[in-house]
């Protein structure tokens, strides 16, 4: 038997999930949306940019690992 919080949760996912598929605003898109969606236009960037949005990406990624793996503190024996 199901208990209340799940019960209360199936409720709420299938309200959601009624409320989304009945949104008209989703199901319908105009001929336009669709064609503009299909296409896409490429965007020149200067080398400069990406390399320093890679470097900085390295350093935010070398940064995380740093401060979950390296940066323990040894606990203190009372």
């Amino acid at each position: 038997m199901l208990t209340k919080p799940k019960t209360l949760a199936y409720l709420i996912s299938l309200g959601l999930l009624f409320g989304v598929a009945a949104n008209p605003a989703t199901a319908e898109m105009s001929e336009h949306q669709s064609q503009q969606t299909n296409q896409f236009r490429r965007i020149e960037q200067s080398l400069p940019l990406k390399v320093g949005v890679t470097l900085g990406g390295l350093a935010l990624i070398g940064t995380e690992l740093w401060w979950f793996l390296f940066s323990k503190n040894k606990a203190n024996k009372t």
